[in-house]
Parts: structure tokens; sequence; C-alpha cells
């Protein structure tokens, strides 16, 4: 029984070891010319299919005594045109997608940065007993070290937050009701009936969006606050000035409120830029609070630049998902390949007869492959295969975030003196 085994054992150990696809592809393009899951093929296997039918039907009847001959001075023609267009078009949807890629990850880069020096540059300033000789202006602040904890925490989950809210914007999805935001929006942010958005400073947040929304009676009838990525913006009909000026919200007695009343039925705020605009304001309470003095109103515009930087990327994105491929362009690139490929096997078969069959359906797999790619990459925000995954990205970026909460250390006590920026002229 243990020569057995022995043997065995020696057998398994004598075995060449499993050679994967993704090494073998180092050595051999045989593992991609042959598959088809993550190919073009499942998108253009129908009019591939169809100009070979129709190479069929020409074959057929040449074989007929049927002239079904045309002259081959009109492929050259048609090649150099296709040729351009495929190019163009190829190059342009992977511009669209490479700008998308560097956009989001600029994004991620700022709320790293961001993240960090919340972290650790927000810290109490010194105490009142600070030494005599100390010059410059020392705040005082009556907030408890873990009071402070839980503002810096809140500001960091802003951060993770505006990322996901980006990449649901960028999806055309509206609100905060989705699974990835549990645990991430702040409980001092909620969302109120079907009126807009609505944060409210100490207001805890319900276990369930879902349950907040369903709160109301006409929650079905949500402003659509990603409006800004469709093609039409703007809408035709308007109420008077006069009916929205008695409650618009820059009047409004509490700056620590941020409501849309009635007249968002037509006006509405993407929630990426309601959550940009509470990371301000937060970067706004800790330098008033005396938070901020270790960096100084030089840190102070750096993480308001890191804020500005955000909403620039997330605009450049908004421009890739909100400016398609004209329409003419992607038909008339359609017409001139099926074009061209419906006269081919007129120009082959008298030289080729039957062998024209298999040819033309290689010439329009590499053609229609080429423009199907680009179909496939020119919005890559989306949930098809070959986009972005943006999902993989935001989370993440949320475990670096909460691995910087959980495990890395919080800045210390502030210095001694204040530093107002008096003085740097």
């Amino acid at each position: 029984m243990e020569s057995r085994q022995s043997a065995k054992f020696t057998l398994a150990t004598l075995k060449s070891p499993r050679i994967k696809r993704k090494y073998l592809r180092k050595y051999s393009w045989l593992p991609d010319v042959l598959r088809l899951k993550g190919s073009i093929i499942g998108r253009i296997i129908g009019p591939v299919l169809t100009v070979t039918v129709f190479a069929v039907l020409v074959a057929y009847a040449w074989s007929k005594g049927k002239r079904v001959v045309l002259t081959n001075s009109v492929v050259p023609l048609l090649s150099v045109v296709v040729g351009l267009i495929l190019v163009f078009r190829n190059g342009t949807s992977y511009d669209r997608f490479w700008e998308g890629r560097k956009c989001f990850s600029t994004i991620t880069s700022n709320v790293r940065n961001l993240s960090r020096m919340i972290w650790i540059h927000v810290s109490l300033p010194p105490a009142e007993d600070h030494p005599a000789y100390v010059l410059g202006k020392t705040p005082i602040s009556t907030l408890t070290t873990a009071q402070l904890r839980r503002q810096k925490i809140e500001a960091l989950q802003f951060c993770v937050a505006f990322v996901f809210a980006v990449k649901h914007y960028l999806r055309n999805e509206d609100g905060p009701e989705y699974d990835d935001y549990a645990g991430i929006l702040p409980a001092s942010f909620t969302r109120i009936h079907d009126l807009g958005y609505t944060t409210a400073q100490g207001r805890s947040s319900p276990k369930s969006y879902d349950a907040a929304s369903s709160a109301s009676d006409s929650a079905n009838n949500n402003p659509d606050a990603t409006k800004r990525v469709r093609r039409k913006r703007s809408k035709k009909q308007f109420v008077g000035h006069a009916a929205a000026s008695a409650s618009t919200p820059l009047l409004s007695n509490s700056h620590q409120t941020v409501e849309f009343h009635p007249y968002a039925d037509r006006m509405s705020m993407p929630l990426p830029l309601v959550i940009a605009h509470e990371l301000s304001n937060a970067i706004f309470r800790f330098k008033r609070e005396g938070l901020l003095e270790t960096v100084g109103p030089a840190g102070m515009n750096a993480m308001s630049g890191l804020v500005q930087s955000m909403v620039d990327q997330m605009t450049s994105m908004e421009r890739v998902a909100n400016t398609p491929i004209p329409a003419p362009y992607g038909i008339h690139l359609k017409q001139c390949v099926t074009l061209y490929l419906f006269a081919l096997p007129l120009t082959l078969i008298n030289d080729l007869g039957w062998s024209t069959i298999p040819i033309v359906t290689v010439v329009a797999f590499t053609l229609m492959g080429i423009e199907g790619i680009a179909d496939e990459i020119e919005m890559p925000f989306g949930y098809d295969s070959h986009d972005l995954p943006l999902d993989t990205y935001c989370d993440d970026l949320r475990e670096e975030i909460e691995f910087m909460m959980e495990r890395l250390s919080e800045g210390g006590h502030g210095i001694h003196g204040y530093d107002d920026g008096e003085g740097d002229d």
C-alpha cells in the first residue's frame, strides 16, 4: 500500500505543470486566435453572415451562367474611402475610452490626496496654556477629540461617496438608493421626499434610503438629477421667476440646509455636485474653527483645489457621456462598408469562382470587426463587458480609505501659533 502511494506521488511530481492561457499568450497567438469569449464575433456575426449569404447567391448565379461580373475599377476607390473612415472611427472611439480612464484615475488620485490631507492635517488647535513667547493668534475650539474624529470620518465618507456618485451619474442613475452607497454616505446626508436632495446637519439617516423615499406619496415622480447626461439638457417650459423666488434656497435662513422645493421639477443638481458642495462646506468649517492651522491658508487652498479638480474631471467625463458619435457619421460608415462588401463578390467571382465566398467572409469579418470594436468602446461608462470596470475602481478606493481610517494614525494637535496668511507678501 505504501509503495502504491509513493508511486502515485512520484508520478504526480513528474507531471509537467499545466500551462495557463495567460502565460501561453507570451509565446503564441493561438489562444487568442481561437478564443470566442471576449471577442467581437458575437456582435458582428449577423452582418457577416448576411454578406456571406449574398456571396453564395452571387456564386450560384455565376455557376448557372448568369453574368454578375462588375468592373474591377470600383473596388479600389471604395477601399480607400472605407479604410480612412474606419481608421478615424476607431481612433476617435479609443480616444473617448482613454479619456474616460484618465479622468477617472485623476478623480481617484484627488480623493486619495484630499483624504490623506484631511486625516493628517485637520487637528485640534493648541490649548490655552501655550507658551507666552509664541506669536500669532491661536483659535480656541470647543470640539473634543472624538467629535473631531467623527467630522473627519464624515469628510472622508463624502470623498468616497463622490466617486460612487460620479459612477452612477455617468450611467444615468439618479439618487442614493443604490446598494453600494450603504455605509458610505454620512448620517448627516439624507434624502427627503420627491422634491430633490436635502442635507440636514445632525439628522440621522434611515436604515434604508428606499424606506426614506417611500415615505412620500409621489416618490415615483423624482426629478432626474442626471439630466445633463441626456442629449437634450434643458426643458422648454419654464414657470415665471416670481413663483420660484419666494422659496429659493439661496435665501434660506439656515446655512446648514440645502433644500429643493416644488420648482425642482424643472431644476435639479447632480448628486456628485451636492456631495462636492458638502466637501467644500466641511473644509470651510475646518478652517473657520481653527482646525487647519498646521497648513495655513495654503493648505486650505490646496484642499479646495482638489475638490475643484474632482468636479472638473467629472465634467470632462460628462462631456464624453453627453457627446455621442454623430449619427450621420455612423450611418454613412456602415453604408460605405456595406456597399464595399456587396460589391466585392461581384468583382472577384469571375477570377476566383466559389473561392469568393470564404474570401468575402474574411474581409467582412475584418472590416465589420473594426467598426464593431469602435462601437463597443465609444461609451466606456456602462455595464458592457468591455467598458471600464468602474465598480472595481470604486471598491478599491473605498477599501483604501477604510484602511486609512482604521489602521493609519491621525495628525496630532496643532502647533502653537496660528498662520492667518498675514505677512506672506
